[in-house]
């Protein structure tokens, strides 16, 4: 079956530059709507028209540059603080001496904000930091003197973009966590699958030629080592595993990204499958299979697990009671999950062997059965008396939200 890869991107800079773009746009209009009300007040009122035409091209051409990281270069943050900085050291020639003395706006107003902002979006609080103190100077040479007002302005504003910029930060190293997390955890569910498919065939050869070679003797015995050896090996492997290198900020403008390659949904033409069918070969001499009359319809990849467990059930009943051991498999289709039940006359399972197994990389309870219900988002609940069998109840919802479990239990025959 193809897959396809899903591409998940994350960050909160986006909505950040959005904000910014809808900023400059309304600051604009506020300090060109306040130079039409105070129109008579200025000096020379032809300097100021001048320099808030530039200021409405400016602000509306350079909107792109705004939408993220990438199109916001240096070059033109340098000259979006120059506007803002010509704007104010023009003022004191554009408007009214008294005015200016008593603490009156500058030509950009509070657009400078803008300008200052971008500087933090982009490179943090140290960017910030610089372009803030530009303004300041700015300002102070503005009006001549350090007045209150000014100063409070000035302050305001270099707390708010440093704060602001390091905010930024924070969220960047966030965002390069969490992707990391999403990709050991794609990465791990995938080594999880494999074991579960490894254990099922691979294992399950190399135990029964290292058994067979023991007893054949004579060359077989030497291969059967091997095979030993071999089980060994691919079991540490299998329970080690490795996790792939991280492939997050591949573009630092539109934040983290991870990439998970998964089966596509719905891509099973046939629909639902009757999980009967999927059962029906493991029945036989030693296997009494019991189900419904009607078909227990389930979706195809969660039928093929939920068989897939029963299989692993029964295949651990063969190796760890015998190869006559008698088994039992109830069916039972409720009205919102299939619960299948495998039960044997075996031994049973001391206590702490489960745990003592997953330590020495024997996974078939761990990844074979309670794995496969894990993903599909069931329960596997293990009921064992000593001298008086197994039983493995496997519970599967009907509908389920993807491959992604909710946890599991475990509750497997004489499983290992």
């Amino acid at each position: 079956m193809a897959r396809r890869e899903r591409v998940m991107r994350m960050s909160v800079e986006l909505p950040l530059w959005r904000a910014l773009a809808g900023y400059r746009v309304l600051t604009m209009l506020y300090a060109i709507g306040f130079f039409a009300t105070a129109y008579s007040g200025f000096a020379r009122p032809w300097l100021a028209l001048a320099y808030y035409a530039v200021l409405f091209v400016w602000t509306l051409a350079t909107l792109p540059k705004v939408t993220n990281a990438a199109n916001c270069t240096k070059r033109f943050l340098a000259a979006d603080l120059t506007v803002a900085l010509t704007g104010i050291l023009l003022t004191p020639f554009a408007d009214a001496h008294e005015r200016v003395m008593d603490g009156g706006p500058t030509l950009p107003s509070i657009w400078t904000a803008g300008s200052v902002l971008a500087f933090a979006i982009k490179g943090g609080w140290r960017w910030a930091a610089v372009a803030s103190t530009l303004v300041a100077v700015a300002n102070l040479v503005e009006r001549g003197t350090p007045a209150r007002d000014t100063v409070h302005n000035v302050v305001l504003v270099w707390v708010a973009s440093i704060a602001i910029g390091y905010v930024v930060e924070v969220a960047r190293a966030s965002e390069r966590t969490l992707a990391r997390a999403l990709e050991i955890e794609a990465a791990t569910r995938e080594r999880e699958r494999l074991a579960r498919d490894i254990h099922d065939s691979v294992l399950q050869v190399l135990a029964m030629v290292q058994r067979r070679g023991a007893v054949i003797g004579g060359e077989a015995a030497e291969l059967g080592r091997l095979a030993g050896e071999q089980e060994v090996a691919l079991r540490t492997l299998v329970s080690g595993g490795l996790v792939p290198v991280s492939r997050v900020s591949e573009d630092a403008a539109e934040g983290a990204v991870v990439r998970m390659v998964e089966e596509p949904e719905g891509a099973d033409p046939d629909g639902p499958v009757d999980l009967r069918a999927l059962l029906a070969p493991y029945a036989g001499s030693l296997v009494n299979l019991a189900e419904p009359g009607a078909p227990v319809l389930l979706a195809p990849a969660a039928a093929r697990e939920l068989a897939a467990a029963v299989g692993a059930a029964l295949d651990n009943v063969r190796e760890h009671v015998g190869e006559q051991a008698r088994a039992w498999i109830l069916v039972e289709d409720e009205p919102d999950e299939v619960i299948v039940t495998v039960r044997d006359e075996g031994p049973g399972i001391p206590d702490g062997r489960l745990a003592e197994a997953e330590g020495e990389g024997r996974l078939g309870v761990a990844l074979s059965i309670r794995g496969r219900l894990r993903d599909l988002g069931g329960t596997a609940e293990l009921i064992s008396v000593p001298g008086q069998g197994t039983e493995v109840e496997l519970k599967a919802p009907k509908k389920t939200a993807g491959t992604r479990g909710t946890g599991a239990r475990g509750k497997a025959a004489d499983h290992e």
